[in-house]
């Protein structure tokens, strides 16, 4: 079995979008596939309970069926970092907990989608890669492609090396088809970002990571 955690240079640049894209992908080659968004906010209150969409997408896209409550084990309502969400709900995030879930989830490949960019604190001096650190070491980036994606690339790649993962690659998500010189920082991530690109993915709005993509996994 393989964990991969999908992190990114920031909010709303694709995770999800990717992330489901990358399961359906892995389905169709023949694997057993979970999907786990562990800790989320901006959920919305339903006769279930909090549900988040974003974690009700990777539910979707997985052809391992689990609960909602193994998918996303910490679901706060309002739309602000999760450890902000975590304190006004009087609730603490257990990592440790975390990780159990998902070394007990039994699947090919189970595919976890952090919250926002790779920095977020989930608790008082415990940040995503405490989550991240018991489960797997392999992550894969999501690059937005906007102003200023080279730069926060580049940093969370050289962090996600200080704290010991391992960057099995990145993904390139057209968030804007008219953006300048689009092509041109592609490249310039190709050649200095250390790790291979996997994919590019295109400018899809509304596709829920349906789009036929391919994927650069054989060295992964």
């Amino acid at each position: 079995m393989r964990r991969w955690f999908i992190t990114g240079t920031d909010t709303e640049i694709g995770k999800t979008f990717v992330a489901c894209a990358l399961m359906r992908h892995l389905a169709t080659e023949g694997y057993r596939v979970a999907g786990m968004k562990p800790v989320a906010s901006g959920c919305d209150h339903t006769a279930d309970g909090l549900r988040n969409d974003d974690a009700l997408k990777l539910a979707a896209a997985a052809n391992v069926e689990i609960p909602y409550s193994l998918v996303n084990p910490y679901a706060f309502e309002p739309a602000i970092a999760p450890h902000l969400a975590a304190e006004q709900a009087g609730i603490d995030i257990d990592v440790d907990a975390i990780a159990q879930i998902a070394r007990g989830i039994e699947s090919d490949f189970l595919i976890m989608e952090g919250a926002g960019g790779w920095c977020v604190p989930l608790t008082a001096g415990r940040t995503l890669a405490d989550l991240v650190r018991p489960v797997t070491d392999e992550v894969v980036l999501v690059v937005g492609l906007k102003l200023g994606c080279i730069n926060h690339a580049l940093l969370t790649a050289q962090q996600l090396r200080r704290d010991g993962m391992k960057l099995l690659g990145w993904v390139a998500n057209t968030l804007d088809p008219d953006m300048p010189v689009l092509e041109e920082n592609l490249q310039t991530l190709r050649n200095l970002m250390p790790a291979p690109l996997l994919c590019v993915m295109p400018y899809s709005p509304g596709a829920e990571g349906e789009v036929s993509v391919f994927w650069h996994l054989e060295k992964v």
